[in-house]
């Protein structure tokens, strides 16, 4: 234990030495990197990953802001990543360090808590700017992941960047250590996903389904940045890296030669499948689950078949890579509902009393799906909403969706009134499980379309779509004047029913945070943060931010005060026609339209803002914090 402390004190920060003490409660041999983050987000004070934890939950055991004093938040601090683009995801924070990342440059910052004025480095990578014209739906990054170092390497930072490269960097200094090519632009695939570590690896996903690319999922080793495994959403069996026995307690959703057999000739091998959503990961099994992305093009008479593995739900062995089981919940997909959503964790009892491991994912296509998540068992598949039209229900017994085909998208019908849209009645938002409460709050879109499809052929690089695509409000908004484009809901996994649900103006489209003082938190496109009961629905604090949320939020303590933060920053997909100046309806795949009144409620701007009770901070506590003193910097 001393020999660690005594390295871990030899670094400039306070996080080698937090990592070594985590490792020091584990015994004396070092800890594997997933037991020091699992002991890391142990403690509320921390965030040291997307969704908080491995389990996905979004939710926080802090109770210092509750629904008694919520209403007494007020800013703390904030700080602005000079960038105008949409800001997705959340910081981290480990001990004393803030760690921010932005869009297209990427930028990464590590603020000091002590001190949040104070920028301790900043890293800008050089990357080829032909990045930002492959970017289907603006140029969002969705998050850092952290690396808790050992007796031989600092802690790091791992940054996803647009022109399809990661990179692992100094935790402390801000240097970059290794960076690696992950895609390649001239296809257009492109990087948007927040790394996610497992071990001594760091797996990162893939983007550009829009431009035909072939998803995949790659392991690299943290250290050195060598690639350790890849697995792909389609094609052979040897390249899905199937385990022998794949599917077998499901074997009704298929098992091997069919990331061939279901597609016509080679279209696989432009079939789409990406993956830039959100991980999740259960160290007990040692399997983690993401969901592949839309086939490739939208158009689906061109692509004939299932298109698997396309939209499915994955369980795969996190040392090898190996696929234990796959769900496909879209079955040649019509509409675009890519599965990339978030995949949240939680053991409960089913409606037969017994308690079960439990992967809940809220999916584009309007289903909320229960899986067991040790074995890919379907427990329960709900619309998320009484609006969902393109299926009448998925069969349990089999998995399958019964399509209306009123609401399908063939060459030689008109498709209109289709509920969800192509963004999802779910997209991009990490949303939360509030264990308590055994209540998942969902932010959700309320979007529909009419479809109209063409023929295209591909050329790398450019975008492969096929469609054209008119979006306005669900039949809960209001269409004449374009609002009421989402909802925030209350759902139970078990009975499937929702105990409460609002409407907002625009889409949720950012997620929401549960926390144990009987909050849910999240912010809106049209620019506010909110706190409402997560037991009623009522709304109790919101405040206006400097421009649209597309992030979720996320809480912290620092020398014990409990505070609240969000990214703010208009953009991602709803906010392409206010960010890149757009008119045309269908531009934007449609999200023009849909989003047109955007631009009379916030405008472009990225940062940070950080909440407390009556605002204190270390500003409050010392005014003198942070201020120049004379021959300090000489």
């Amino acid at each position: 234990m001393q020999k660690i402390l005594s390295k871990a004190k030899s670094h400039v920060s306070p996080l080698a030495l937090a990592s070594a003490l985590v490792m020091g409660t584990a015994g004396l041999q070092p800890a594997m990197a997933n037991d020091q983050l699992i002991e890391l987000a142990k403690d509320p004070a921390n965030w040291v990953m997307t969704g908080r934890d491995y389990n996905a939950q979004n939710y926080s055991e802090m109770e210092d802001i509750n629904k008694e004093n919520v209403s007494q938040l007020r800013p703390a601090w904030s700080f602005s990543t000079g960038v105008l683009n949409g800001h997705e995801g959340t910081p981290l924070v480990v001990g004393d360090r803030m760690f921010v990342h932005a869009p297209y440059p990427n930028t990464v910052f590590a603020l000091d808590l002590n001190d949040p004025g104070k920028i301790l480095w900043q890293n800008e990578p050089k990357q080829n700017p032909t990045a930002r014209t492959v970017a289907c739906c603006d140029v969002v990054n969705r998050g850092l992941a952290y690396w808790p170092g050992d007796e031989e390497h600092a802690p790091l930072i791992f940054r996803t960047q647009l022109d399809g490269h990661i990179a692992a960097l100094d935790a402390e200094t801000g240097e970059t250590v290794w960076m690696m090519e992950n895609a390649d632009i001239k296809v257009g695939a492109t990087l948007t996903i927040a790394p996610y570590v497992i071990k001594d690896m760091v797996l990162v996903g893939s983007s550009g389904a829009e431009l035909g690319v072939r998803g995949y999922v790659t392991a690299y080793d943290v250290k050195t940045g060598e690639q350790r495994w890849r697995a792909f959403a389609t094609g052979p069996d040897e390249e899905l890296r199937l385990a022998e026995d794949f599917n077998a307690p499901n074997p009704h959703y298929g098992q091997f030669n069919l990331g061939t057999d279901t597609w016509e000739g080679d279209a696989w091998k432009i079939g789409g499948g990406t993956n830039w959503g959100w991980y999740a990961y259960d160290p007990e099994e040692d399997l983690f689950y993401y969901g592949s992305g839309n086939p490739a093009p939208w158009n689906e008479t061109m692509r004939p078949g299932d298109n698997k593995w396309t939209m499915s739900i994955w369980g795969r062995e996190a040392e090898t890579g190996e696929a234990k089981f796959a769900y496909q919940k879209t079955p040649h997909d019509e509409w675009d509902y890519a599965g990339v959503n978030v995949m949240m964790l939680s053991e409960q009892e089913d409606k037969e009393g017994q308690m079960r491991k439990l992967l809940t994912h809220p999916d584009r296509n309007g289903i909320v799906y229960t899986l067991d998540r040790t074995n890919g068992d379907l427990i329960s598949a709900d619309k998320m909403d009484d609006t969902v039209n393109w299926v009448k229900e998925v069969q349990l017994d089999t998995g399958l969706p019964v399509r209306d085909p009123e609401f399908g998208t063939r060459m030689d019908h008109n498709a209109r009134d289709i509920c969800p849209s192509a963004m999802g009645y779910h997209n991009q938002g990490h949303d939360s499980y509030d264990p308590e409460r055994k209540k998942f709050m969902l932010g959700i879109n309320h979007i529909c379309m009419d479809w109209e499809p063409w023929m295209l052929p591909y050329r790398a690089g450019q975008f492969f779509v096929g469609a054209t695509l008119s979006m306005y409000p669900g039949p809960k908004g209001d269409r004449e004047n374009g609002l009421g484009l989402g909802q925030i809901k209350a759902y139970d996994a078990i009975t499937g029913e929702m105990a409460w649900e609002k409407m907002e103006r625009f889409a949720v489209w950012g997620g929401t945070m549960a926390t144990a003082g009987g909050l849910t938190f999240y912010g809106t496109l049209d620019g506010f943060i909110k706190a409402r009961d997560s037991d009623t629905g009522d709304l109790l604090w919101k405040h206006k931010l400097p421009s649209g949320v597309i992030g979720h939020p996320m809480t912290y303590k620092h020398d014990g005060r409990q505070y609240v933060a969000i990214m703010y920053g208009v953009g991602g997909w709803p906010g392409v026609g206010l960010v890149f100046d757009l008119n045309d309806p269908t531009a934007g795949l449609g999200s023009v339209g849909a989003f047109r009144r955007l631009q009379e409620f916030t405008q472009m701007g990225g940062g940070v803002m950080v909440f407390s009770l009556d605002g204190e901070s270390p500003y409050t506590d010392d005014p003198n914090v942070g201020e120049y003193v004379s021959g300090e910097d000489a």
